[in-house]
C-alpha cells in the first residue's frame, strides 16, 4: 500500500459517500485509477466493506471508554486507518507524549467491548495499550 492508497483510504473514512469523481479530484488523480485502487483495495481486504453512520452510532453507548494506544514503528496511519473500521470505536485522536493514539469507545456490552479491545491489541504494530471505562457522565 502505497501514499495514494492511504490517501484514498482516508478520504473514504472521512465521506463512504464520496463519489469517484470528487474522490478523484481530492486526490489528484483520474476516475479511472481511483476506480482500480478501490477494486484492488477490496479485493485485497484493506476494505472490508461500506457503512452508514447512523445519528445513534454517535450518541452514547452504554459500555464507553478511552484506550491509550502505543505504536511500534511508523504504522499511525494505518493502525487509525483499521480502528476506524470497527464498529465500536468512536473517534482516533493522535497525541503526543507516552502514548500515539487515543480511541474513544462506544459498546453496547462488557461483551463487546472486550471483543473490540482484543482485536485492536491484535493489530499488527500496537506494542501496548492501556483502556479507561467511563463510570459516570455529568455535563454542565
Amino acid at each position: 500500500m502505497d501514499d495514494l492508497d492511504e490517501r484514498l483510504l482516508a478520504a473514504l473514512v472521512a465521506d463512504g459517500r464520496a463519489s469517484v469523481s470528487a474522490l478523484a479530484a481530492e486526490l489528484g488523480v483520474t476516475r479511472a485509477t481511483v476506480r482500480t485502487r478501490m477494486a484492488r483495495l477490496v479485493e485485497e481486504g484493506e476494505i472490508q466493506g461500506f457503512r452508514a453512520v447512523l445519528r445513534g452510532d454517535l450518541g452514547e453507548r452504554p459500555v464507553r471508554g478511552v484506550v491509550l494506544i502505543e505504536v511500534e514503528g511508523t504504522g499511525a496511519r494505518r493502525i487509525t486507518h483499521t480502528l476506524l473500521t470497527m464498529r465500536d470505536v468512536v473517534a482516533v485522536h493522535s497525541t503526543h507524549g507516552r502514548w500515539d493514539l487515543v480511541a474513544e469507545l462506544g459498546a453496547d456490552t462488557l461483551e463487546a467491548l472486550d471483543a473490540t479491545l482484543d482485536r485492536i491489541r491484535r493489530i499488527d504494530g500496537v506494542s501496548r495499550s492501556e483502556t479507561s471505562l467511563y463510570l459516570s457522565t455529568r455535563r454542565g
